[in-house]
């Protein structure tokens, strides 16, 4: 059984560990704001390279948005399976957002990691940090907006937003920026989104090596 901590996060076990170390290509733990174009980034990059990444779908409480899919956006889960998901030590990490339960499946990223694949987790800040305490040998990068102005435009024009969850949103990417400002060391990448062709071509030239390498 695996010691979990109130952070959220557990200590893997040695076979666990042993196999992170051996991983092929590096998982990269994406991160940033809604409305701040990771998606946008990620989605090209995917198809551009069709076999190097697998997304690593994270489990969650909250209701599905429009067109999104079960197991393919995320694991929908109800918050009691996932609360006992949780206590059995299923998580690489788990953290709350506006109210709900997010996690990312260790076996998820062992299957993943095991194809040979670039793994990619879409995580909130708070999962970073989780991540960055246990033993997963990953890239870290934000996408980010210019300024929170930009992106409550984004946000705005995208249209799938309450007044409440778009102030709700834009306070938590405020405070984000705070923590990161803070620690400069969170991430290994910080790509401004000020235009899209440029941000893109900074990410794809992050991964070059192991884009060459699972590419092939």
């Amino acid at each position: 059984m695996h010691a979990t901590s109130r952070a959220g996060w557990f200590w893997p076990s040695v076979a666990y560990q042993s196999f992170i170390r051996k991983m092929p290509c590096r998982p990269i733990v994406l991160s940033g704001p809604s409305g701040g174009g990771k998606s946008t980034i990620l989605t090209r990059a995917m198809k551009e390279y069709p076999k190097s990444f697998a997304f690593s779908v994270s489990h969650t409480t909250r209701q599905p948005r429009a067109g999104e899919e079960h197991g393919k956006h995320y694991f929908f889960t109800e918050r009691e399976k996932m609360q006992e998901m949780v206590k059995n030590g299923e998580f690489l990490e788990h953290a709350t957002f506006s109210g709900n339960l997010y996690g990312t499946s260790k076996r998820t990223v062992l299957e993943i990691e095991n194809s040979g694949k670039i793994c990619v987790l879409d995580i909130e800040l708070q999962g970073v940090r989780n991540i960055k305490n246990s033993h997963l040998d990953a890239r870290y990068i934000l996408i980010r907006a210019p300024s929170i102005k930009l992106l409550e435009e984004r946000l705005r024009a995208r249209g799938t937003e309450t007044e409440e969850t778009l102030k709700n949103r834009l306070k938590h990417a405020e405070e984000d920026l705070v923590e990161i400002e803070r620690d400069p060391t969170l991430f290994d990448k910080v790509i401004v989104n000020d235009d899209l062709e440029r941000a893109y071509k900074e990410f794809v030239d992050l991964l070059r090596e192991d884009l060459e390498k699972t590419s092939k």
